[in-house]
């Protein structure tokens, strides 16, 4: 099911609920393209989500983001966060080239996307190795691999926020 799509930019990805995006991929799938996911709270985009989300893509196929649900970022990153509701951030994301589709998930991990997506590659930054991202087992048991993707982690929504407030903009 299509979640939304703003019809003034029809360039703009589709944001849909876990049974769309499936059907989607699936679709994909059935044109000869991969599917990659990758995700992320992507809060406060900066260039750092930029070059992530171009190297996921860079992989080839059809690129999936998920997107953490504001109740999980509250969880990950404090009660001040997110500073953008899960439907702006999505929608912010689907308008980013490249992107395929935009889902919003409300587990903690991504794992139970992972096993309803089963995506060929499971991109994540650099602050990772192939080694150590947590959901590693789970893509492999889909029958997926693990990717790492993007720059060097010298961006962070986090300290971008913390600046602001030093810098009493906030």
């Amino acid at each position: 099911m299509l979640l939304q799509m703003n019809s003034e930019t029809p360039s703009h990805a589709p944001i849909l609920d876990r049974g769309g995006l499936v059907e989607l991929a699936n679709e994909a799938r059935r044109r000869g393209e991969k599917v990659i996911l990758t995700n992320g709270c992507f809060d406060v985009l900066h260039v750092g989500h930029i070059r992530y989300l171009a190297g996921a893509k860079e992989l080839g196929g059809f690129l999936v983001v998920g997107i953490n649900s504001d109740e999980q970022v509250r969880k990950l990153k404090g009660e001040n966060r997110p500073i953008q509701n899960e439907k702006e951030r999505a929608e912010i994301v689907a308008s980013i080239r490249g992107v395929g589709a935009v889902t919003i998930f409300p587990e903690p991990h991504v794992e139970e996307l992972i096993r309803a997506l089963r995506p060929d590659v499971h991109a994540k930054g650099t602050d990772y190795t192939e080694e150590n991202v947590p959901e590693r087992e789970t893509v492999v048991a889909c029958g997926g691999r693990v990717a790492i993707v993007g720059d060097p982690k010298d961006h962070s929504s986090s300290e971008i926020i913390s600046n602001l407030k030093a810098n009493g903009s906030t």
